[in-house]
């Protein structure tokens, strides 16, 4: 782990650009680092990630991407530990339930959307960017397969920027179910839940804002009224890069085919059906996946400094 950091709270390392901003109260974004070393294939990864900072950075932000590192939660990892995120191939994927044998054993970790939030709320950021959070998964009622991104959203008040759930879920009921949490999800210039590589679900919203503004004023709002849960800002992939909706159905459902026939299940399913979709679609969903989440730290950037500007009143 890179020194030059400055400690914020315990077995957290905040690096001092962060610490800084914080310090400042100037908008910072937290970024998770699962995406870097288990959601995209090299080199796209570490571009990836490089093209995330420089755009919140472009937006007038500070990023901050947290990651586990020798035994510490670290907000805003250097240069050189992104490029380590991306290039090793022993790097934990942790979320909450894994967060303390992690830090523990002292590897390194990627941290999850659930155990990002967690960790960024933990240092006082309140905007969060990432690509889609996880969600009830297909076939519910026989694995009981939920993401812990959920319940953490649940009681985390952060704004996590995203393209709705990733398209593998079951929509529906992952839409229900941050209903029945608390957690307010709002269609960033849209009225329907955007399903990751698609623009559309049929999933139709029950808020709507149009501005980073606007975003700002309902973070306030939501967290003024003593809410403890945070927010999900559905912002929908570019359009150039999307997929229609029924063409992303139709290769869900032949990967969701070919993993039960090759009997793929627990952990292995999402990477497999991730994989299959990339091929299906002859690269389209991973060209997909790199606008959306490029497009999600832009508009993160501007509604940071949006809330920035509205909690200094």
């Amino acid at each position: 782990m890179d020194k030059g950091r400055g400690t914020l709270d315990k077995g957290i390392f905040v690096h001092e650009e962060v610490a800084a901003a914080l310090i400042d109260c100037k908008p910072v974004v937290a970024l998770e680092s699962t995406v870097i070393s288990h959601g995209l294939p090299r080199p796209h990864n570490l571009e990836t990630a490089r093209g995330m900072e420089a755009a919140i950075r472009a937006g007038g932000a500070v990023p901050a991407t947290i990651a586990v590192l020798g035994g510490k939660l670290v907000v805003g990892v250097s240069a050189g530990e992104l490029a380590f995120l991306a290039e090793s191939k022993d790097v934990a994927k942790v979320s909450r339930a894994d967060l303390a044998s992690v830090v523990a054993s002292g590897r390194a970790g990627a941290t999850t959307v659930a155990t990002t939030a967690w960790i960024a709320a933990r240092a006082g950021i309140r905007v969060f960017a990432t690509g889609g959070i996880g969600g009830v998964h297909r076939g519910v009622e026989e694995t009981l397969d939920i993401s812990a991104d959920l319940t953490e959203l649940a009681r985390t008040p952060v704004a996590v920027v995203c393209a709705g759930a990733k398209a593998i879920l079951d929509l529906p009921r992952t839409l229900e179910m941050l209903e029945t949490l608390g957690v307010p999800v709002v269609g960033y210039g849209t009225n329907e839940l955007p399903a990751f590589y698609s623009r559309e679900s049929g999933l139709t919203l029950q808020c709507r804002v149009d501005s980073a503004g606007e975003a700002a004023r309902l973070m306030a709002t939501q967290w003024e009224l003593g809410m403890t849960a945070g927010i999900v800002f559905a912002n929908p992939a570019p359009v150039g890069s999307a997929l229609a909706w029924r063409e992303l159905e139709e290769l869900i459902g032949e990967a969701l085919v070919s993993a039960a026939a090759e009997k793929i299940s627990g952990k292995r399913v999402t990477p497999y059906l991730l994989e299959a979709l990339s091929k299906g679609s002859g690269g389209r969903t991973l060209g997909a996946n790199v606008a959306l989440l490029l497009n999600n730290a832009r508009v993160a950037a501007e509604i940071a400094v949006a809330y920035g500007k509205v909690a200094a009143g």
